[in-house]
């Protein structure tokens, strides 16, 4: 049941009462309390219905009167000898319900609780936040979604695919340098925040962010069938098997965009989409191409077919990297620096280069050699 009032403001004011208040009687007033001069304790107030009693202000009977059964003056309740005739208070006081919970159960305002037999919440897999989105639709979307950070990195995506962001965190010191962005942020809706170092470190996932750090969707890589769609006539394409360091990749990424490569083939497109590889490329990364290979030697064919060399890298048996002439079109190869490349992929060999030095350390830095080979190939090609 609900009863409207309005207050002195004109606003209305809504009253609730529970189902059980509505249906129960009200509880009777509480019994009267004696006075600090021993008398019953009396009221005025016509809401309590307690007609004051031998009120010599208005003319009443004394307190002492013997229509009220003589009783002593000071003692407000007549006494009896019969059990019929005493006041007995706690009768006017309304029975403890000890069966009936603090709660009632049809209480609008009881605490509702979760039953095992009921469904439990959807796992949104670490996703935080209310959504009504499906929670495997969210990873999928996650899947889809990777951070970049690092101010070089991020001001070369923003030139390069800006449409690709769909978050963006900031330090207040770098703003002034990502003036432009935040204006085309703002005027294309996309949501970002200036915050602390530290809330800044917990939405990059490290604390070598840069001051800035762009959610952005995952580029789509490509297959060498549509590589070689647009071949050109000078081209060298650098293939990895097994090289996984996100540093490395990096720096491999940064050498191959300063020296004209154009894609990079892996088994693990996402590594070179990652944070820290994207990072460390400081901008170069925007300028490669993904190339994405479930059969490294099945690609190498199809690269050989297309008029390219497969080039490898040997400490021992390979042609001295001063003497070597490097072809136009070629597929360099490099692997993991411990182990170096698998037999079967050095078997797919038609030119092995390597790279002379003092012979104290047995191989170079992956980042480093590929630095090496690269700068001598645009040094003959271009």
């Amino acid at each position: 049941m609900s009863d409207s009032l309005k207050g002195k403001n004109g606003k209305v004011r809504v009253m609730y009462v529970r189902k059980e208040e509505e249906e129960q009687p009200r509880r009777p007033s509480r019994p009267p309390q004696s006075g600090r001069d021993g008398n019953a304790g009396r009221s005025d107030n016509p809401r309590r219905g307690d007609a004051p009693r031998g009120d010599s202000r208005r003319g009443d009977a004394p307190r002492g009167d013997s229509r009220r059964g003589d009783a002593p003056r000071g003692d407000a309740r007549p006494r009896s000898d019969k059990p019929s005739d005493r006041f007995d208070d706690r009768a006017a006081r309304p029975a403890p319900r000890r069966d009936r919970p603090s709660t009632s159960p049809d209480s609008p305002w009881k605490t509702m609780y979760q039953n095992d037999a009921e469904p439990a919440v959807p796992d949104h897999g670490g996703i935080s936040g209310k959504s009504l989105i499906d929670p495997d639709q969210l990873r999928r979307q996650r899947a889809e979604e990777t951070r970049v950070y690092g101010e070089n990195a991020c001001k070369a995506l923003f030139k390069s695919r800006p449409d690709s962001i769909v978050r963006a965190w900031f330090v207040q010191s770098v703003t002034p340098r990502f003036r432009d962005a935040l204006r085309w942020m703002a005027a294309n809706r996309k949501a970002y925040h200036v915050v602390e170092e530290e809330e800044l470190a917990l939405a990059s996932g490290t604390e070598h962010h840069g001051g800035v750090c762009f959610l952005i969707k995952k580029r789509v890589g490509l297959d060498a069938a549509l590589y070689l769609q647009q071949v050109e006539a000078k081209d060298c394409v650098l293939a990895l098997e097994d090289v996984s360091n996100p540093h490395n990749l990096g720096a491999i990424l940064r050498s191959c965009a300063h020296f004209g490569v154009r894609g990079v083939m892996t088994g693990d497109s996402a590594a070179l989409e990652s944070g820290a590889a994207v990072r460390t490329a400081e901008g170069g990364a925007e300028h490669i191409s993904s190339i994405h290979t479930d059969d490294l030697l099945n690609d190498l064919a199809r690269f050989r077919a297309a008029g390219y060399t497969i080039v490898t890298t040997s400490s021992h048996n390979g042609v001295p990297l001063s003497q070597a002439t490097m072809p136009e079109k070629m597929v360099l190869v490099l692997g993991e620096e411990r182990a170096g490349l698998t037999p079967e992929v050095v078997a797919q060999t038609d030119l092995a280069l390597s790279i002379g030095g003092t012979g104290r350390v047995e191989s170079l830095n992956v980042s480093v050699a590929t630095g090496i080979l690269l700068a001598e190939w645009w040094r003959q090609n271009h």
